[in-house]
């Protein structure tokens, strides 16, 4: 049974992984944090910004700190699903031979996996991939192959549309979070990130992270304790069921948007496992707050995050998503009531 103090331990530990990336990663914290409550909500997160904004460095350092092993993936047009299991290759005497891919190779010690520009990739790569995240599984040479520490980042490319693959709902469904990684506008991040020859060589940046600084393999045993011990109120839950009714049938919370048809809007609302998904990381950032109760606070805190992606617009306005989601997140925690 997990006691108060093994709680606060772990809680310090959690801290610490976020101090301990911030060496290496300036002008994010609100990135550092939401990735943070991500590991210890178990959940997968899918990124967006631009090329050399740092999304490699900032999961790097975050392997680093939570110890196991780091594995990077290019998504490319010629990719296939067998590439994430295994490859082939003739060796000096001329034998062909088979070694682990990238998903097997480090077993049970897979920790961290980046998928790089993952709307590169074909959909049969995207759904093994899915399938890796949903059950932590993967079946080859006759047997399943088990990594249940694994936690899954991927990003996309928003730049270029040539040879992309848009993902699928099923799969941006799997994703805790969707989370925008921006450049630091910040005048003296910007002047130290440019001219801080400390921020020019990454690996060596990366070596001021504390190494193992919790155990990674007892994670899932921390994010069920966290779970089973941070509570709800009764008016926090009708809070939390309004927030998902809202987001099904904005007109009925009085949500509106500029040269939006709010009839016509909402092709699907955040699913089931999208609100647990809400919930799990709302619970995270209570306990990190040292709570053992949810505040609305704790759920608006990451809302943004986790339900303007888990909302599907009918096709006229989809192609407008990038800037209707936002807006619609930020008038339903406007519109729905907030407990006192």
């Amino acid at each position: 049974m997990t006691t108060e103090e093994q709680l606060q331990d772990w809680r310090n530990a959690a801290l610490r992984v976020e101090s301990e990336v911030r060496k290496a990663v300036i002008g994010q914290d609100n990135m550092v944090r939401l990735i943070n409550v991500a590991l210890f909500a178990r959940g997968h997160v899918l990124l967006e910004g631009d090329v050399g904004v740092g999304k490699t460095t900032i999961l790097r350092a975050f392997a680093r700190a939570v110890g196991g092993d780091f594995e990077r993936v290019e998504g490319t047009v010629d990719l296939m699903p067998n590439d994430l299991v295994y490859h082939t290759y003739v060796d000096g005497e001329g034998k062909p031979r088979i070694e682990p891919g990238p998903l097997l190779r480090h077993g049970e010690r897979l920790t961290t996996f980046f998928f790089n520009e993952i709307n590169r990739a074909r959909p049969q790569v995207q759904s093994l991939l899915l399938r890796a995240m949903a059950e932590r599984t993967v079946s080859a040479f006759n047997r399943e192959y088990s990594f249940p520490h694994m936690t899954v980042f991927a990003d996309r490319n928003k730049v270029e549309k040539e040879e992309t693959f848009e993902l699928a709902s099923a799969a941006r469904d799997r994703f805790m979070f969707e989370l925008r990684m921006e450049t630091p506008r910040d005048p003296a991040v910007r002047r130290a990130l440019v001219f801080n020859p400390d921020f020019h060589d990454v690996d060596e940046l990366l070596q001021q992270v504390a190494p193992d600084v919790v155990d990674w393999q007892s994670l899932n045993r921390i994010a069920s304790a966290i779970q089973r011990t941070v509570t709800a109120s009764e008016s926090l839950e009708r809070y939390v069921m309004d927030l998902w009714d809202a987001s099904q049938n904005p007109s009925a919370f009085d949500v509106r948007i500029d040269g939006v048809d709010m009839k016509k809007l909402i092709l699907a609302g955040a699913s089931p496992r999208g609100m647990m998904a809400m919930l799990r990381a709302a619970r995270v950032v209570a306990w990190m707050a040292g709570r053992t109760h949810l505040v609305p606070d704790d759920v608006q805190a990451i809302l943004p995050s986790t339900l303007g992606h888990r909302v599907f617009f009918t096709p006229v306005y989809e192609m407008r998503r990038a800037q209707i989601a936002d807006a619609l997140v930020a008038q339903i925690m406007e519109k729905v009531a907030t407990p006192r």
